[in-house]
């Protein structure tokens, strides 16, 4: 491990002296690609020589035990060290996380589908209410989200809903949402007040670009239609809705929310190009899938993640057996103690595989 720090260190400190020499920054895409290499290890980088900081502290210490001390000053020193143990072991844990095979799409920006499942209208309710989940998480973390596009229900639920997030890590912390999300409340078309279970299933895919999925224009078929609000009302009086048929594989991508027949197409684009990459990581992952046993990170679209009880006030993620009471909160965007509860549990079962 200690090896592959010292290359990694090296390598930073080579960067570093390239990115100021003016003949690079004269060169925009050179400097930009530098730049970007030298962010994407400077934590690894950082955290090494806090690391070796304190091995240094160690040794200066263990070399004044070697002195004769007086009995208090001798005490401090050996508490001094005890602390710095503790504290190397820690950033040891710390450096073979960090060194862990890094997700290329952790930086990428989402795009996010929310379908109501099982329960009717309750369901398009619950879908609605995880919208707003996300909505709020992604305004607390201050990227920017975008309807592509959605049908409504007349009581306000979405019988579907898509949306991109946009920010720097966007899918580095949404992307254990994918799988079958559980609702367990009096619902409001419920006169009995009786509990009732639904459902909603949320998907989570990377945003591809033209780089990542290559799409052919004899591979489409693109009609535009007059967009239409939930229950048959009319929302716009042109043909400024889209819907991108991929022939080879049968997607169809609809767009209708913008104004602008542009703007749709370009977002279904976006969305087709992001469900076509999904679709291929999908394949390269599955062997990988099968050998996990939490498959925290794996976006099983079938797997039941998570239950929201409201009666009991709690939320319970199935994958790693966490419950917290504390549903109001998270259904108000408070996610992250979710999600650095799922983080954890994914890097140390990618830690035990590497043991193994």
């Amino acid at each position: 491990m200690f090896d592959k720090l010292d290359v990694i260190e090296n390598r930073y400190d080579e960067l570093t002296v390239k990115m100021a020499d003016p003949e690079i920054i004269a060169d925009m895409e050179t400097w930009q690609k530098l730049v970007k290499e030298h962010a994407s290890i400077e934590d690894v980088v950082l955290k090494y020589k806090e690391y070796k900081k304190t091995i240094s502290d160690i040794e200066e210490n263990k070399a004044l035990l070697s002195e004769k001390l007086e009995s208090d000053f001798k005490e401090m020193v050996e508490s001094e060290i005890n602390e710095l143990e503790a504290e190397k072991s820690k950033l040891e844990d710390e450096l073979k996380v960090l060194l862990l095979p890094k997700d290329p799409n952790d930086d990428k920006n989402v795009i996010v589908e929310i379908r109501g499942g099982a329960g009717g209208e309750e369901a398009a309710l619950f879908a609605a209410d995880l919208y707003r989940m996300y909505s709020m998480y992604a305004e607390a973390k201050g990227w920017k989200v975008e309807v592509m596009n959605s049908n409504q229900t007349d009581l306000g639920g979405f019988k579907e809903i898509v949306f991109s997030v946009e920010g720097r890590g966007a899918y580095s912390r949404l992307k254990y949402e994918s799988g079958v999300h559980r609702v367990q409340r009096v619902p409001e078309t419920e006169a009995g007040g009786r509990i009732h279970t639904s459902t909603a299933t949320v998907a989570v895919l990377p945003e591809a670009g033209d780089v990542d999925v290559e799409i052919r224009p004899d591979d489409l078929k693109i009609d535009v239609f007059r967009s239409g609000g939930h229950g048959g009302q009319s929302v716009n009086t042109t043909d400024s809705a889209v819907r991108v048929t991929h022939l080879p594989t049968g997607i169809v991508i609809s767009c209708q929310d913008e104004r602008s027949q542009l703007k749709n197409k370009e977002r279904a684009m976006k969305y087709l190009r992001a469900k076509l990459y999904d679709m291929a990581r999908e394949k390269q992952t599955e062997s990988i899938a099968e050998n996990r046993k939490l498959q925290v990170g794996t976006g099983d679209r079938s797997e039941r993640i998570r239950t929201y009880n409201y009666p009991q006030g709690r939320v319970s993620d199935h994958r790693i057996n966490l419950t917290l009471y504390k549903l109001n909160a998270i259904l108000n965007g408070d996610l992250d103690e979710l999600i650095d509860a799922l983080t954890i549990a994914d890097q140390t079962e990618k830690l035990e595989e590497d043991v193994s």
